[in-house]
């Protein structure tokens, strides 16, 4: 935590394992200092002896919040597939949760993934929905995903936590 007592989370705009976090965050009212991944970078891959200490995975987001870091990431899946393979896996690998998921919210959905209310389902679901579209999966079969997506964007906790919203988003990717 930083000198105030507020939680730091060190991340990257682009990470969907980051923006669960924020939109928990956000949720919970939690207000935290974010440490943008390009800041703690050493240059190209290499990262600051400092970030290492606190997470010897390397990895982000990392979470440091009451004197515990808690680290988690995917994304070391992708670079493990090869840059000429990422697209087609990333479609096959989305579209096949996505048609189980689909199937499953048919019993499970109201306004959100489970009943009314914001639940972890929530949290997991919007990250992957962009994902799909940067991946350029097509969401036409999906339809109850795209309707939960639609309200659970319209949610102020989605919103702020939005990676076009973050301190280290590009400016050409800025809303």
């Amino acid at each position: 935590m930083t000198e105030s007592g507020k939680p730091i989370l060190y991340s990257y705009f682009r990470s969907s394992c980051s923006w669960r976090v924020r939109i928990a965050l956000a949720l919970k009212s939690i207000d935290y200092e974010t440490v943008p991944i390009n800041l703690i970078k050493d240059g190209g891959q290499q990262f600051s002896k400092e970030f290492q200490a606190l997470n010897p995975m390397k990895q982000v987001p990392a979470l440091k919040i009451d004197g515990i870091t808690i680290g988690q990431s995917n994304l070391s899946v992708l670079k493990q597939v090869g840059q000429e393979n990422q697209l087609a896996w990333a479609q096959k690998a989305i579209s096949s949760g996505f048609n189980a998921l689909e199937q499953i919210l048919q019993s499970t959905a109201g306004k959100y993934c489970v009943g009314d209310e914001v639940s972890m389902a929530d949290l997991c679901l919007v990250p992957q929905v962009a994902n799909a579209e940067r991946y350029k999966v097509d969401l036409t079969p999906y339809p109850t995903i795209s309707r939960i997506n639609k309200a659970l964007l319209a949610l102020e906790a989605f919103q702020v936590s939005h990676p076009c919203q973050q301190p280290d988003t590009p400016p050409e990717l800025r809303a």
